[in-house]
């Protein structure tokens, strides 16, 4: 009888495209683990292997994909458990997370946090303040996630302004985050802006992002691109 992780591998491993795979491969360029499973074929894989074996699909085991790891992050988010037991899964599945492709994926599957704000911004402030590259991209895209809205906004700016870390993807998911903020609260990010202690590279890349969105006007792209920092 086939164990609940050969199962999920036979499923990711029926489910590879090559062509998928070079692909996906080029986007994540450090790591090499990479199968070829397109995102919404992972999410109808976790569901149907969820609703068929429940918690039996998270027993540790080791894995072998990339891709095994993201249906793992993907199950724990189709838990109908208690705030604290599914962040007992999230503490443990973090330490796994080695790139942004995970990272993000996973951080969208804890639609939990929507009903239970106050534990997991708790939660996440060590990570935020993390010196591990994906711990603190953890923190910062739950975040983006699911917390720009007015009751924490100033404590996401403040976030922002003790923001410390030489990683690129820490960089990006600073940056990114900053841009959301502006697309969702633009008169108050824009003041932000005009004092924020973010080291320059985050600042500007925020402004880039920011200015790529399709929901920011003309005018105000030109006026952001004025305030990037030489």
């Amino acid at each position: 009888m086939k164990t609940t992780s050969q199962i999920i591998k036979q499923e990711i491993l029926n489910a590879a495209e090559k062509d998928y795979k070079e692909f996906s491969a080029s986007l994540i360029p450090n790591i090499n683990n990479v199968i070829g499973v397109r995102i919404p074929t992972l999410r109808q894989i976790a569901r149907e292997v969820f609703k068929k074996y429940g918690e039996q699909c998270l027993i540790p085991y080791k894995t072998e994909f990339m891709e095994e790891i993201m249906i793992r992050g993907m199950i724990i988010g189709l838990l109908k458990k208690e705030a604290d037991d599914v962040l007992d899964y999230v503490k443990n599945f973090v330490p796994q997370i080695d790139n942004w492709a995970v990272c993000d994926i996973f951080c969208g599957s804890l639609k939990f946090t929507i009903k239970n704000k106050e534990k997991v911004w708790k939660f996440i402030q060590p990570y935020l303040k993390s010196q591990k590259e994906y711990e603190i991209r953890f923190g910062l895209v739950m975040l983006l996630s699911y917390f720009i809205e007015t009751d924490y906004l100033e404590k996401i700016f403040s976030i922002l302004d003790n923001f410390k870390h030489d990683g690129y993807y820490a960089k990006m998911g600073a940056a990114w985050l900053l841009s959301m903020c502006y697309v969702k609260y633009p008169k108050e990010t824009e003041i932000y802006l005009k004092k924020s202690k973010l080291d320059d590279w985050t600042y500007n890349k925020g402004i880039q992002k920011t200015c790529e969105s399709l929901r920011i006007d003309k005018a105000t792209k030109q006026r952001l691109k004025i305030m990037k920092r030489k």
